[in-house]
């Protein structure tokens, strides 16, 4: 059967703890053992179904893990309390002194700093480059690489990897491919396409409501669970964990994911279309004008289309800052970071997600100053939405 992601969450029944439709939330951060050699033996990891202590796991952070595990096709999944746990443990778990990453230049500025500012202190290297260049990535491995990194659509960019491209080059070299999915889910499957490890921050589309933070690792067992050690654990010793009932409300949330991605990706390419038609300097994976267009129609799972962000270039900071502050006074949406909200959100990346990236790599790369980075909301009059813009964009000469 083909695969799809949404099914296999629908697919997925628990009952709580006095037949609730819901599963019951485990408020305990730590667990009791009838017999103190249980206790020795989960200590050691040699237990199935047993709870120790909640920076461990708990059942409310196994029952989202698993609905995770589902959507992206893996093994397991270990959930964390913000996306940037997800990240730093992962890369923590994989790398150590001398080792190499090669990593997408485009990427959110959180992990790029840890990439380029933290993990030199612990001997870690990294090479930036430019995703979409095979060639490029190719030349950048070296005996110690042991990491290909890179988003599905690109932080603040919107340029798209070639997963299948990568899995090729991460099988030739022996290499983990890491990709970050946050921009794409449902839209993208990366660990059906032969990614090693799928990462999400929940805190965006999939929790979808802007109230609280999360992220994922989905992969092996064997990956996720070393993960969780409490000898050597990154996740574990980290303690990037996250509460159970903040697990419990993304979860539910989880239900009208489908839902949602499909009408974060109808109104985002109708508004792209527009602004195209326009003559505005439109970036959306979905417009046959980008560069990646067909590498990402190959890859997608169609019916959740081409996802909810996209980006035009204003021409300067000053006109981008005018006409997100006019965007939010005529109520179109918020000027604020993150994504995945049912307002649409706008923020000037240079200035402020990406703003950890130097100005210079920033000019490099192709990040202008007057770029803005839309997170298109769930609308549902998207061409009342599109006038209003339009007209916005009209009084602050954009267009």
């Amino acid at each position: 059967m083909k695969f799809n992601p949404a099914d296999n969450i629908q697919d997925l029944q628990y009952f709580g703890e006095f037949g609730g439709v819901n599963p019951s939330i485990s408020d305990s951060s730590t667990y009791t053992f009838l017999k103190a050699q249980t206790m020795l033996d989960t200590f050691e990891g040699n237990t199935d179904g047993c709870y120790l202590y909640s920076r461990h796991t708990s059942p409310s952070n196994l029952y989202l893990g698993e609905a995770l595990a589902a959507m992206e096709g893996t093994e397991t999944a270990n959930v964390s309390g913000s996306g940037m746990g997800a990240i730093t443990a992962t890369i923590l778990q994989l790398c150590g002194m001398a080792d190499h990453i090669v990593s997408s230049r485009t990427i959110y500025g959180g992990t790029y700093a840890f990439l380029k500012n933290f993990t030199p202190r612990m001997g870690i290297k990294t090479s930036f480059v430019d995703i979409t260049k095979l060639v490029e990535v190719e030349k950048a491995i070296t005996e110690n690489t042991k990491i290909l990194y890179c988003e599905t659509v690109s932080n603040p960019l919107l340029e798209v990897a070639d997963i299948i491209s990568l899995v090729a080059l991460a099988k030739k070299y022996n290499l983990q491919l890491v990709v970050d999915n946050t921009f794409s889910p449902l839209s993208i499957s990366p660990a059906q396409l032969g990614a090693d490890i799928v990462i999400h921050s929940l805190t965006k589309f999939i929790n979808g409501t802007s109230d609280t933070m999360g992220g994922v690792v989905c992969g092996t067992a064997e990956f996720v669970n070393s993960q969780k050690s409490v000898i050597d654990g990154a996740s574990m010793l980290l303690g990037a964990s996250m509460d159970s009932l903040r697990s419990s409300a993304i979860l539910k949330n989880m239900r009208t994911l489908h839902i949602r991605m499909k009408q974060h990706s109808e109104n985002a390419i109708y508004l792209a279309e527009k602004f195209e038609s326009d003559g505005v300097k439109t970036v959306y994976p979905g417009l046959i004008s980008h560069p990646s267009y067909q590498i990402f129609t190959t890859m997608m799972n169609k019916e959740y289309g081409y996802g909810g962000m996209l980006t035009i270039d204003a021409g300067s900071l000053a006109k981008a800052n005018a006409l997100m502050e006019l965007m939010q006074e005529k109520n179109v949406g918020y000027l604020a970071v993150s994504l995945g909200f049912y307002k649409t959100l706008f923020s000037a990346p240079g200035t402020s997600t990406s703003s950890e990236i130097p100005e210079d790599e920033q000019k490099e790369m192709g990040l202008s100053e007057g770029l803005i980075r839309f997170s298109i909301g769930l609308d549902n009059d998207i061409e009342r939405t599109y006038t209003i813009i339009k007209a916005c964009m009209k009084m602050v000469g954009v267009i």
